[in-house]
């Protein structure tokens, strides 16, 4: 930025602007006066004048520098906001190298990686800093220990081959690990899975070595479990929470600790794997497959995908943690990237697909709970608790018209009809419209029929069928971490399945045809991934009844082997050339902007474009398929078709101005929404 009012042998401030515009995503050069010289250090949120109409922009202080090579006088910097050094150069490196490969702006990344600014909690910050007060673990990561007792120099990770762990620590190896099925007690009356034992060991264990770990969860049920399995290996000051659920200033805090020099676990969801690590020495992505590690805003990237370029930049030891495998963890795995660390033998779930059990007669065979799961969730009502697994959240989440039986649709926007209680008003999905006056469009019918049932109704119907005995409903309306092991039935939708001490005494997972109904090309092992999470909480040898389901699906659940199935499906999109054998962008935009973009990634070798296709009136879509080579170039590309269809306005109808900013062009990589 040019000025007349800082001398030329001022130090300079690079700084990366806050700012939407992808055009203004680089570094810009700026004099650091006098008076900001002790305080203008890289890593703090600094002011700075921008050209047009005296207006100030924040933005981070990335480097300071000697010289620069634009010949005029530089703006100085406008003001320090805050003297905390919230950017690390490891958490700017990564931010880049996430927005190159994903052709989006280093500062959209910045925005997930650093939370706002919170005075309050910055003061104290400062204030417990300068007096040597914040709070931080030993090196050995022993201190403050809640039994007394060391920590960490012994702590190796159970149920697989002895040492394994330890050595993919000291080794800095990168592991697929099959997580151990079951549940275990970590302390009185309270008992997680077993996977979140697995991840709190590791973190231990790396804590042990004087190094950091980041553990990445979908979603804040996973991060409870693992929150009570840490709580008896580490003192509570050793962990930091870093997840969207907290409040503002207790993110803040969580982020300011992770700034120090004394390792840390850093525990939460997406957000955590640009976390700041001193001396990281592990990263684990625990059920890297689950869609809530997929980011929904720009540049969308993947904790998946995060996790690797940090890795490679850090050369930290590296975890996917999973009952079942994902694709692109398969790939890697077969590529050699990825070690395989398996547990020991023996420790399967007892698996029974009700499709291959003899019944009386086709309607038995074909009923929503097979005569077979009843005499199983009978028995084992008698010991403890039972789950049963439903596809959808509500009572009836869709209705039909019961003449004709045409889905019943809004007669205001067409959006689906439902129940959420037994009691309750039909209403709209999609607008909240009640339809007391509802009439099908197809035959004038005023009557409406059950379509499906979610876990409302389910728990009704199973209340009815088992009458004295307790119906606990867990789905994203009822929050339920913890069932004790007095005998009830818990309808939980996949994916909000409690965790019950001792383990269910069995498991019925149904709805299986509705689950793989849906149209998405990770459809099936997305099924087999709720369907394992599911069967790893039964107690030991209790039965786990699919239902309605067989082939590979039922065979790879039954058998364990759910790596065999993420093989099968990775062959197969090899064949057909889909993700992940192959990246693939989605972009979208006004139809100009498209194909512009799309001429200019076409003549790349090994780069397929499929479309465009319209997406309303004034947008369209297209595909880029291409060879992981080919990413950098693909992404640069898209990228100037994005900065330049940003900076470019034409005159349109009459608006404030007499201008009118063209249709966005957004660019999504490594999606899997292509069906």
């Amino acid at each position: 930025m040019t000025g007349d009012t800082a001398p030329a042998s001022a130090p300079i401030a690079r700084v990366a602007l806050d700012s939407p515009l992808p055009q203004l995503d680089r570094l810009f050069d700026y004099a650091i006066p006098p008076e900001l010289r002790d305080t203008a250090v890289p890593g703090v949120r600094v002011r700075v004048p921008l050209r047009s109409a005296g207006r100030v922009a924040d933005g981070f202080l990335v480097e300071v520098v000697a010289e620069h090579d634009y010949p005029g006088v530089l703006s100085p910097l406008d003001s320090v906001v805050s003297p905390v050094r919230v950017l690390t150069p490891e958490v700017w490196r990564l931010a880049r190298a996430v927005a190159d490969r994903s052709a989006g702006s280093a500062v959209d990344v910045l925005r997930f990686a650093i939370p706002p600014r919170q005075a309050r909690v910055e003061k104290a910050y400062l204030a417990a800093t300068a007096t040597a007060a914040v709070p931080a673990a030993a090196p050995d990561g022993t201190a403050d220990r809640p039994d007394g007792e060391g920590a960490g120099a012994t702590v190796d990770v159970t149920g697989y081959v002895e040492g394994a762990w330890a050595r993919a620590l000291a080794d800095r190896a990168r592991v697929a690990v099959d997580a151990v099925p079951g549940v275990v007690e970590v302390a009185p009356g309270r008992w997680v899975g077993r996977w979140a034992l697995t991840l709190a060991q590791a973190a231990a264990a790396s804590l042990a070595r004087g190094e950091s770990a980041i553990l990445a969860l979908p979603d804040f049920r996973d991060q409870a479990q693992v929150e009570s399995a840490l709580a008896t290996l580490v003192p509570p000051s050793a962990v930091a929470r870093v997840d969207a659920r907290q409040s503002n200033p207790d993110r803040y805090r969580a982020f300011l600790s992770g700034l120090g020099d004394e390792p840390r676990i850093l525990l939460g969801t997406r957000s955590a794997v640009y976390a700041p690590a001193p001396r990281l020495g592990l990263i684990v992505l625990w059920d890297d497959g689950d869609p809530l590690h997929a980011e929904p805003l720009s540049p969308y990237a993947s904790s998946r995908d995060v996790a690797l370029v940090r890795q490679a930049q850090s050369g930290c030891a590296l975890a996917f943690v999973g009952h079942s495998r994902s694709t692109e963890v398969e790939r890697l795995v077969e590529l050699g990237f990825l070690d395989e660390l398996l547990p020991l033998t023996g420790t399967a779930p007892r698996v029974i697909p009700t499709v291959s059990q003899p019944a009386p007669d086709g309607f038995a065979q074909a009923a929503r709970i097979p005569s077979t799961a009843w005499r199983e969730a009978r028995q084992a009502l008698e010991s403890g608790p039972v789950l049963v697994q439903v596809a959808r959240p509500g009572y009836a989440p869709v209705l039909a018209c019961a003449s004709c039986a045409h889905a019943a649709r809004c007669n205001r926007c067409q959006g689906p009809l439902g129940k959420a209680s037994a009691s309750a008003m039909p209403s709209c999905g999609w607008c909240g419209a009640l339809a007391a006056d509802w009439r099908c469009t197809h035959c004038e019918g005023d009557r409406l029929r059950f379509v499906t049932r979610g876990s409302g109704r389910t728990a009704e119907e199973l209340g009815r069928a088992f009458p004295g005995v307790r119906v606990i409903v867990a789905d994203g309306e009822h929050t339920v971490l913890e069932v004790s092991d007095a005998p009830a039935l818990v309808v939980a939708t996949r994916g909000a399945e409690p965790v019950a001490a001792a383990g269910y005494r069995a498991v019925l997972l149904l709805d299986g045809e509705r689950m793989l109904a849906r149209e998405s090309l990770r459809v099936g092992e997305d099924c087999l991934r709720w369907w394992s999470n599911a069967a790893a909480l039964a107690a030991p040898k209790a039965p786990v009844l699919l239902v309605g389901v067989g082939g590979a699906l039922a065979r790879a659940l039954n058998t364990w082997r759910q790596a065999d199935y993420a093989r099968a499906e990775l062959a197969d999109r090899r064949a057909l050339r889909f993700p992940p054998a192959v990246r693939v962008a989605a972009v979208e935009g006004g139809v100009d902007a498209v194909r512009t973009a799309m001429e200019r990634v076409a003549e790349l070798p090994g780069v397929d474009v499929l479309g465009p296709v319209d997406v309303d009136a004034q947008n369209v879509r297209a595909l880029v398929r291409l060879e992981y080579a080919q990413g950098g170039a693909v992404a640069s590309a898209l990228r100037s078709a994005v900065v330049e269809n940003a900076s470019t306005r034409r005159k349109g109808p009459p608006a404030k101005g007499g201008y009118r900013q063209r249709p966005s062009l957004r660019v999504r990589f490594d999606t899997s929404d292509i069906l």
